[in-house]
């Protein structure tokens, strides 16, 4: 991985543009901080291996093997957590969405995949959020706001405020213990603890208005811009609440906002069954395994609205669309199969017919088995990216930092199978 990383310096040039664009004077003063080469190799030894950022200081501070690879010198101090926390989180997810594709569309990995058949599948990368519900959301509107006014308090001499915070958790704990038959009672409940939220915001509402009128500091800034941002979710989170209780509306999901702190975050039903709470990915690989793209769309959108796209994208990547494209089922229609060939598709396989005849898709019965047996094989190299590199679950904060780990973690899985190969 390393030989790899050597063979395109460009990578690493462009780790170190994010790094110098996140200075706010000159990049070229003050203390001396982590490249854009020795940045490039942490991310991935953390993708790999999953460690905290204790645990990843504590590795580069003890391991000879970590501090080779990341290119930290025998004789330098290791960089400490909070410096890696934050070094890290500079770079952008536009600039791995370019590392991937430079990965990808390398010398090496062109020898190993020439792209010319594909398989293309989604799935869904949960964020870091507790179960939804409306209680625990007007809960946590409570308490948050309460820590914010207080600290307002604090900074700015805001006093004009009570303290519902014990009250707003009794009444979201008994809703959750209530029988289901308690039908009455959990509304009454639900109306105190509207109530309770609603005059939480209006506190927090004259304490924005108060710091406002201040001078600005620092710490008065940081308030002003974090209440600024939560306000507008507290008053989402009461308003659906009260469509939902008072008014017995069943709120689309695509209205809902089902966390204070991942706001980013979607309503995913997987088959009717499961629900999730993140977003969902379309991947593309090819016959080596190779991750040649990854697509991470706003909302659910249907399967069968992204197969055109998802095929585009590998035309645009690779300068050429591929020969062979397999699916999964959700992706089939009779206008993405007429699309796909006229862009040059010779043989489309949907691993559900959907009403197509196979002599309509490809040359035979026997390159449709071929190909439907291909594309389960995407399952395989979902199942690694969620197991091995940390997509179970996104552990970064916010909707770029969902970006920038699902993209790192794509990064990551395309340099140990090329080393791999490399290797074998």
């Amino acid at each position: 991985m390393s030989a790899l990383l050597d063979e395109q310096p460009a990578l690493a040039a462009l780790v170190q543009q994010d790094l110098e664009a996140a200075c706010p004077k000159n990049p070229r003063t003050g203390r001396a901080g982590l490249t854009g080469e020795q940045t490039l190799r942490v991310l991935v030894v953390r993708q790999l291996t999953g460690w905290t950022y204790p645990e990843l200081a504590f590795h580069l501070l003890d391991s000879a093997t970590y501090r080779a690879f990341c290119r930290v010198g025998a004789l330098d101090a290791a960089p400490s957590k909070s410096a890696l926390a934050a070094t890290l989180r500079r770079v952008t997810p536009r600039t791995l969405a370019q590392l991937n594709a430079a990965v990808v569309t390398s010398p090496a990995a062109r020898a190993l995949e020439p792209a010319r058949t594909v398989r293309m599948d989604a799935t869904v990368v949960p964020v870091a959020i507790h179960h939804p519900t409306d209680s625990s959301l007007l809960w946590d509107a409570v308490r948050v706001l309460d820590r914010l006014v207080r600290r307002v308090e604090t900074h700015a001499g805001f006093t004009a405020y009570h303290r519902h915070v014990r009250r707003a958790k009794r009444r979201a704990l008994e809703i959750d213990h209530l029988a289901p038959q308690a039908v009455r009672r959990r509304t009454a409940c639900y109306r105190e603890l509207v109530q309770l939220t609603t005059a939480t915001a209006t506190y927090a509402t004259c304490a924005l208005a108060q710091l406002e009128g201040l001078p600005a500091t620092p710490p008065r800034t940081r308030l002003r811009r974090e209440l600024t941002a939560v306000l507008p979710r507290v008053a989402q989170v009461l308003e659906q609440t009260t469509r939902r209780v008072v008014g017995g509306e069943i709120v689309p999901a695509d209205e809902k906002l089902v966390s204070l702190f991942e706001a980013h975050a979607d309503v995913l039903v997987k088959e009717r069954r499961e629900t999730y709470y993140g977003h969902k990915i379309y991947l593309t690989t090819g016959r080596s395994g190779l991750i040649l793209d990854c697509a991470i769309p706003k909302g659910n959108p249907g399967d069968v609205t992204w197969t055109v796209a998802l095929v585009r994208r590998q035309q645009r990547l690779m300068g050429r669309a591929p020969t062979q494209a397999a699916f999964d089922g959700a992706f089939a229609s009779r206008e993405n199969l007429a699309a796909l060939k006229a862009l040059g598709v010779a043989d489309v396989c949907f691993a559900k017919k959907r009403g197509m005849a196979v002599a309509d898709m490809v040359r035979s019965e026997w390159v449709y088995t071929k190909l439907r047996r291909f594309r389960a094989g995407i399952e395989s190299g979902i199942s690694l990216l969620k197991r091995v590199f940390g997509l179970a679950r996104c552990v970064w904060k916010g909707a770029a930092g969902f970006h920038a780990y699902v993209r790192t973690a794509v990064l990551a899985a395309n340099l140990l199978l090329l080393a791999r190969h490399r290797t074998a």
